[in-house]
C-alpha cells in the first residue's frame, strides 16, 4: 500500500509516529419535559452551577501544573459563563414556562454558541467551544452522571472531530503522541494547549480524518501540517531520523536562545515575541526574545462590562515595559470590532464583520476610548523603546487620521504637564491587500511595517482558516502571499524603514530562509518557537536566503513551496 498524504493546518510543531486512535467524546442530548414546579428546577440548576464551578476550579489548578498558568486561564472563561446574567436569565425564563432545567440549559447555551459561531471569527469560535464544554458539564451534573475521563492505555495519534479544553488537558499527555483534529486552526484551544504540552498537532483536516483508520500507522508533521498514512519503509525511516534530529536541534536551540540571531554573513535579525497578556512576558524572555514584536491589547478591552480606564492601562503597560527594560516593545492598539464585540460600545450588527468596523476603523469612530489608550501608552513608554502599531489599516487617509490622534494625545499630556515618551515609532500592520499593494505610498508616512500574514492570507486567498472545508487554501506560503511580502519589504527599504512579520508564519522554521530572503528585518512569534527560528536564521547567509526566496516566488502553488523548502 502506497503512502498517502493529508494536509491540514500545522497547529503545534514537531514530528510524531504511532497508531491512529479515534476519540469521540460523550455528548448528552436532553429531551424536553413539562415540569409543574419551576422553583425546584431553579434550585436544581443552581446546585449544578455551584458544583460545576468547583469542578472547573479544580481543572484549572490541574491545568496550571500541566500546561502553565497562562494556558490555564482558558478555564476562567468557563467559570464566567456560569455567572453570565443574560444566559441565566434566558434559562430562567424557559424554566418559568414549566420546562425542565436540563432542557432549558441545553437550548439556551446552544443558542448562545450558535450566535458566536455565526460571526465566523476565530476568537468567538473558541469561545463557542468553551461554552459547549461548560454546557455539557452542567448537563452531566443535572443528570447525576459521573465525569468520564478519557482512558487510553498505549501511546497513540489521537484523531477527533474536535476537542474541548477540558478533554485536551484531561488526557494523559504521556499517551498522546499527536493530535489530528477536523476543526479549528492555529489559534484554537487545542492548538494553544498542544503547544503548551509540547505535543504536535494538525487541525483543520475536515472529512479527511475519516481516511485515518483505527490502528493504522501514521506520521504527523505538526510543523508542515502534514499527515502520512500507511507510510512505506523509506518514508518511515526518513521521519524517524527527522524526529531524532529535531529533538537534538530543539535542545541545542534552547541552549543558545539568549544569543542574538546573526546570519552567516553577520546581519543582525531581531526576533521578538507575540504576547497576549502580561503573564507571557517572562516566558518570552526565557525563550530568548529580543523584543516584543506584538503586544495584543485586546485582553484589556474584552470580557468586561466597561472600558478600562487610562490609569488601569498605564499600570499594566508600565509593568510590561519595566520587565522588558530597554528592549523594544511593539504595542498594537485595540483590535476589536464586529468580530470581537465589546458590550460597552454601541456597535451595529454586521453581515461580514471581517470587512466591517474593526481595528483602526473602530478606534477612529470612538475617539475617547482611543485617546485613553494612547495617553496610557505614551505615559507608560517614557524612558523605554515604545513602538505603537495600528491594526487593519487600508488607506493613506487612515494613517493621517491616526497620527492626528497621537498628536492630540500628546497635546493632552502636555496640558496636564504629564511625563510621556517623546520619541515613539509609529507603524502599521500590513494585513489588508490594499495596504500591501500601496505600501510604497504608505511607507513615507510611518516608521515601520509589520506584516500580519494570518489575516493577509485569508483576504488574499479568500479562504477562512477556521473553516475546515477551505482551510487548506489559507496557506501563508502560497506564492501570492510571498509576492506581497516582497512588495512590502522592498517598499519599506526604499524609504529607509524596517519591516517585520508577526503572523504565525514567522514562527514556522520551514519558512525562515524564504522570509529572510524576502528582506525581513524582524520576526515576531509565539515565544516557544523563538529558539529554533533564531538557530535557523544563524544557518543562512542573506545571499543564500535571497536565492531561496527568488526560487520560491517562481513556484506555482503552496504545495510546491512546501516541498521545495522541506528539501533544503
Amino acid at each position: 500500500m502506497s503512502t498517502r498524504t493529508l494536509r491540514g493546518i500545522g497547529a503545534s510543531p514537531g514530528i510524531s509516529i504511532g497508531p491512529a486512535h479515534h476519540y469521540m467524546g460523550h455528548k448528552l442530548i436532553i429531551s424536553r419535559r413539562e415540569n409543574a414546579n419551576p422553583q425546584v428546577e431553579k434550585e436544581r440548576l443552581e446546585a449544578a452551577l455551584l458544583q460545576g464551578k468547583q469542578e472547573i476550579h479544580e481543572l484549572a489548578l490541574q491545568a496550571q501544573g500541566s500546561v502553565g498558568a497562562r494556558e490555564a486561564e482558558i478555564f476562567e472563561a468557563h467559570e464566567m459563563f456560569l455567572s453570565d446574567p443574560d444566559l441565566l436569565e434566558h434559562v430562567h425564563e424557559m424554566i418559568e414556562q414549566q420546562i425542565n432545567a436540563d432542557y432549558s440549559w441545553q437550548e439556551a447555551t446552544k443558542q448562545y454558541a450558535a450566535q458566536m459561531r455565526a460571526i465566523e471569527d476565530p476568537y468567538l469560535s473558541a469561545r463557542a467551544t468553551d461554552l459547549e464544554d461548560v454546557a455539557q458539564r452542567i448537563l452531566r451534573i443535572l443528570q447525576g452522571e459521573q465525569e468520564q475521563k478519557p482512558h487510553i492505555t498505549e501511546p497513540v495519534i489521537l484523531i477527533a472531530p474536535d476537542l474541548t479544553p477540558s478533554e485536551t488537558v484531561t488526557f494523559d499527555s504521556q499517551k498522546i503522541r499527536a493530535f489530528c483534529i477536523a476543526e479549528g486552526g492555529p489559534t484554537s484551544h487545542v492548538a494553544i494547549l498542544a503547544k503548551a504540552l509540547g505535543i504536535p498537532a494538525v487541525t483543520g483536516l475536515g472529512q479527511a480524518i475519516d481516511q485515518l483508520r483505527e490502528g493504522a500507522q501514521v506520521i504527523v508533521d505538526g510543523t508542515a501540517g502534514e499527515i502520512f498514512l500507511d507510510p512505506d519503509t523509506a518514508t518511515l525511516t526518513d521521519y524517524e531520523q527527522r524526529a531524532q534530529t529535531l529533538a537534538r536541534t530543539n535542545k541545542d536551540a534552547f541552549a543558545s536562545a539568549q544569543q542574538p540571531a546573526r546570519t552567516a554573513d553577520d546581519h543582525l535579525i531581531e526576533v521578538g515575541a507575540n504576547v497576549g497578556a502580561p503573564e507571557q512576558v517572562e516566558e518570552a524572555l526565557r525563550q530568548g526574545a529580543d523584543s516584543i514584536g506584538l503586544l495584543r491589547t485586546e485582553f484589556l478591552f474584552l470580557e468586561r462590562d466597561s472600558a478600562p480606564s487610562e490609569q488601569e492601562q498605564y499600570t499594566i503597560y508600565r509593568d510590561i515595559f519595566q520587565a522588558m527594560q530597554q528592549r523594544p516593545v511593539v504595542i498594537r492598539t485595540f483590535d476589536i470590532g464586529g468580530d470581537k464585540p465589546a458590550p460597552y460600545l454601541e456597535m451595529a450588527k454586521e453581515m461580514n464583520p471581517f470587512l466591517g468596523i474593526r481595528g483602526a476603523r473602530l478606534a477612529l469612530k470612538h475617539p475617547p476610548l482611543f485617546q485613553s489608550q494612547l495617553c496610557a501608552l505614551l505615559r507608560a513608554g517614557e524612558g523605554h523603546r515604545l513602538r505603537i502599531m495600528f491594526p487593519m489599516v487600508s488607506t493613506r487617509e487612515e494613517i493621517k487620521a491616526l497620527q492626528e490622534q497621537v498628536k492630540q494625545a500628546q497635546a493632552t499630556l502636555e496640558a496636564r504637564k504629564a511625563s510621556y515618551a517623546r520619541e515613539v515609532e509609529i507603524g502599521i500592520m500590513i494585513e489588508v491587500p490594499s495596504a500591501a499593494l500601496m505600501s510604497d505610498v504608505l511607507a513615507p508616512l510611518v516608521d515601520f511595517f509589520s506584516i500580519g500574514t494570518n489575516d493577509l492570507t485569508q483576504y488574499v486567498l479568500a479562504s477562512d482558516r477556521t473553516n475546515a472545508t477551505v482551510a487548506y487554501l489559507a496557506d501563508a506560503l502560497h506564492p501570492a502571499v510571498l509576492r506581497l511580502i516582497r512588495m512590502v519589504s522592498d517598499a519599506a527599504h526604499a524609504h529607509g524603514k524596517w519591516v517585520g512579520l508577526c503572523g504565525e508564519l514567522a514562527g514556522n522554521p520551514l519558512a525562515t530562509p524564504v522570509l529572510l530572503g524576502l528582506g525581513l528585518d524582524e520576526f515576531s512569534m509565539t515565544p516557544g518557537t523563538i529558539p529554533l527560528v533564531k538557530q535557523r536564521l544563524r544557518h543562512y547567509s542573506t545571499t543564500q536566503a535571497r536565492d531561496i526566496a527568488l526560487h520560491a516566488l517562481d513556484l506555482h502553488d503552496a504545495n510546491e513551496v512546501h516541498a521545495y523548502l522541506a528539501s533544503l
